[in-house]
């Protein structure tokens, strides 16, 4: 009777293979592999860390994406004075003579309002070259206008009457700024002119600011920033440099819920993705729009998961060595709602974009979980044996 109940379970196991399911089990996926890369099923895929909600972290805990312009790229001073020319530039010379009679100013000054003479406009070439009568082609790209007006009065001084040289510009394409996304243009430096300046000479966007973000692309290097952290932070408003790239794009704020929260009167759990109303939310504001947590079902964990910046890891206290110099690291924070007073951090801890929060089952609801499973097992087999007395007795009758 106990071989022909464990051969019955057995197949009752087996037979579990033909049942309704949305797609194939994760035996059946990892024996069709051809090649394998799997790793161990109890082991840790990532490393993170992980930080109790408390004063301490609170104090350090920035409100905004850790991206910044300031720590990306640095301060920067007179950018306008180092303007490079660069082919496709357009320019005119004008030459000063200090007395008629001169190369460049004749004796008869009726024929000329002044000792000077303007030069026709021209585009530095594509050997970066201008072209100036007596001084031959003067080499322009690469160099700021003050030492292509040097260069210029050098190779004239044997022939004028004390040169002076005055180049204005009349078209820079090299020292431009291009913007994309909400705002599209191509914005000429007029100085030192920062971010704000150049989207709001552009027209800036009719996008509410706490649906926008801006991305800064210099010389191969980018970081973005959130649009309102530009005007409230003045140092992230940092200068634009000649050939900037700016993308101001329109991205809601939104953040995952997974677990026992009790959105939209469920009561066996969440999974969804909520947007920001707002330009801040709080863990508070978070759990009650994913519906808060179910008493029945919700342990008192709540774990937000989000890329944490070193710097901010280590003012907290938090041991990142383990990270490898890595700038964002992995980190979980947790907050225990059992406790009375972690209503009062919850509602000063900031959530970000892209942000997860995870609820878990409680204990007692896991040990539902196994005694149902058991009770089916158990169920199961002790209806087998019934079924094989049934049968049993069946068939003496049929042999009296």
């Amino acid at each position: 009777m106990r071989r022909f109940a464990g051969i019955s379970f057995a197949l009752c196991l087996a037979g579990c293979t033909n049942l309704p399911a949305g797609g194939p089990l994760r035996h059946d996926i990892e024996r069709g592999a051809l090649s394998t890369l799997a790793l161990d099923r109890r082991a840790v895929v990532k490393e993170y860390a992980l930080v109790d909600v408390s004063d301490a972290v609170l104090r350090e805990l920035p409100h905004v994406n850790p991206g910044s312009f300031y720590d990306s790229f640095g301060p920067q001073k007179n950018i306008s004075s180092a303007f490079r020319l660069g082919y496709g530039d357009v320019l005119q010379v004008t030459i000063f003579e200090s007395a008629s009679g001169g190369l460049f100013a004749p004796s008869d000054s009726s024929l000329r309002p002044g000792n000077f003479v303007s030069l026709p406009t021209q585009t530095i070439s594509r050997a970066g070259t201008i072209t100036v009568p007596y001084a031959g082609e003067v080499r322009a790209a690469g160099r700021v206008v003050s030492e292509v007006q040097k260069d210029i009065e050098r190779r004239l001084a044997s022939r004028a009457v004390e040169p002076q040289v005055l180049i204005t510009v009349g078209e820079q394409v090299t020292s431009t700024v291009t913007l994309i996304g909400e705002t599209a243009s191509k914005q000429q430096l007029r100085g030192d002119e920062r971010i704000l300046d150049m989207i709001a000479r552009s027209g800036g966007s009719r996008t509410p600011t706490h649906e926008l973000f801006v991305t800064l692309i210099r010389k191969g290097k980018r970081a973005t920033v959130y649009f309102p952290t530009l005007v409230r932070e003045p140092k992230e408003n940092i200068l634009v440099a000649p050939g900037d790239t700016i993308h101001v794009y329109k991205e809601q704020q939104r953040f995952v819920a997974v677990g026992s929260f009790g959105a939209s009167g469920v009561t066996s759990g969440v999974t969804g993705l909520f947007p920001f109303d707002d330009e801040k939310l709080s863990l508070n504001e978070a759990v009650a729009k994913a519906g808060g947590l179910i008493d029945t079902r919700s342990s008192a964990q709540v774990f937000v998961y989000r890329m944490e910046s070193r710097k901010v890891l280590e003012r907290m206290g938090v041991d990142v060595s383990p990270f490898n110099e890595r700038e964002l690291v992995p980190t979980i924070y947790r907050a225990n709602f059992r406790d009375p007073s972690v209503y009062f951090f919850a509602q000063q801890f900031p959530m970000r974009h892209r942000d997860a929060i995870y609820v878990t089952t409680s204990d007692s609801v896991e040990l539902e979980k196994f005694m149902s499973h058991t009770l089916a097992i158990t169920g199961t087999i002790s209806g087998v044996t019934g079924d094989i007395a049934a049968t049993r007795e069946n068939i003496r009758s049929l042999g009296r």
